[in-house]
């Protein structure tokens, strides 16, 4: 009976310790970048945060309209920088990455 208690405690164990590892290898994967884009109103916040998410490897987006800022999370290995500014600028915006020191 203790035997197989000890090994059901080591099964719960390694399983609980595997899930922790990949979920850090998964969010590893992830890179966030933001851009300063010309958003001035209401509508054009909402054309981005309806057509960006949809963009291959976009896991996240957020906007700040006041500071025309838009924060991007998406996968290393589906996009990069460079595609996802040219989805932004298809849209009819203009933006430029902003280092995280001038934010």
């Amino acid at each position: 009976m203790k035997v197989v208690k000890v090994v059901l405690v080591a099964v719960v164990f390694f399983l609980a310790t595997s899930v922790v590892f990949s979920q850090e290898r998964i969010n590893s994967r992830d890179s966030q970048i933001v851009f300063s884009v010309n958003i001035d109103c209401h509508s054009c916040e909402q054309k981005i945060k309806k057509n960006i998410p949809y963009e291959r490897g976009v896991r996240n987006l957020n906007t700040n309209l006041e500071k025309q800022l838009v924060t991007i999370t998406y996968r290393t290995s589906r996009t990069n920088k460079e595609n996802l500014k040219k989805s932004i600028e298809k849209l009819g915006f203009t933006c430029t990455e902003v280092k995280p020191a001038e934010k």
